[in-house]
């Protein structure tokens, strides 16, 4: 490995969520359903080279673009935050979402990958957080609103 090179990482989840896949595909390229389970506010444009912008907390704007979209099947973007402390930059790691039919519901598998070796802890906590908030919104229910997106929680979260 040269010194140049950045030792990466990835993030892979499955859950399996109590929705058809095109309801779950709806929460996720929809910004006012996209909204119920992550973030403040959304700017999606689900086509190859749209925008993906989500702002998740107050003081956290996540960024990147649509690579694949084939709907309710695959989705892929690119993914990092915008401020200029992040160790993620926009577009400096990718997200895969399939969806695959499993009976009456959908399993959801996610790969977040491209990630500094350093990143990955935090994504996958990320990560889990949201899966879940996804489930019960795909499902019919109210997570009720995002504890992190509140500052505090957000600095006790990294502290």
């Amino acid at each position: 490995m040269s010194s140049s090179a950045v030792e990466t990482a990835a993030v892979e989840r499955e859950i399996t969520i109590a929705a058809k896949p095109e309801t779950v595909w709806g929460l996720l390229v929809d910004p006012a359903k996209a909204t119920r389970w992550m973030g403040l506010e959304a700017w999606l444009d689900p086509r190859p080279g749209g925008l993906y912008r989500v702002r998740v907390t107050p003081t956290r704007t996540a960024r990147g673009e649509f690579v694949e979209v084939d709907p309710p099947r695959r989705l892929v973007y690119t993914f990092g935050w915008e401020e200029p402390d992040a160790l993620v930059s926009p577009g400096g790691s990718t997200v895969v979402l399939e969806l695959v039919p499993e009976g009456d519901g959908t399993r959801v598998r996610l790969t977040h990958r491209d990630l500094p070796s350093g990143a990955s802890d935090g994504h996958a906590r990320g990560w889990e957080h949201y899966l879940t908030r996804l489930a019960t919104v795909a499902a019919g229910g109210d997570p009720g609103p995002d504890p992190w997106a509140s500052e505090q929680a957000r600095e006790e979260r990294s502290a």
